[in-house]
């Protein structure tokens, strides 16, 4: 598991790249607040097109990046998600709080 952070015109893109779990979980979300925290991006946008894999650890990175990004009035927005990867955030209710980019095709 790693992540890829870019940051362009007020918006912070984070790549996942492998399987999300308890502990691979808890390594992104310090690197991704560590520069969330900094820039303050009215934009976080987790793409997940190299993911095949996450359990529900996967669904609080999520959340606890919406919170984050919520004490600035920045919002979330959710890329490159699988289909199983998509019904898992759809089944979680995700959809209410973080913008889903549908992939194209």
């Amino acid at each position: 598991m790693s992540v890829q952070l870019g940051y362009k015109e007020g918006v912070l893109t984070a790549r996942l790249t492998g399987e999300i779990d308890h502990h691979a979980a808890r390594e992104l979300r310090e690197a991704i607040d560590a520069s969330a925290q900094k820039l303050k991006p009215y934009m976080l946008r987790l793409d997940f097109s190299d993911v095949p894999f996450m359990d529900s650890s996967g669904i609080g990175l999520i959340l606890g990046r919406v919170r984050l990004c919520g004490a600035w009035r920045g919002r979330v927005v959710l890329c490159g998600l699988s289909p199983s990867l998509n019904k898992m955030v759809e089944l979680a209710g995700v959809a209410s709080l973080a913008a889903i980019e549908r992939r194209a095709g």
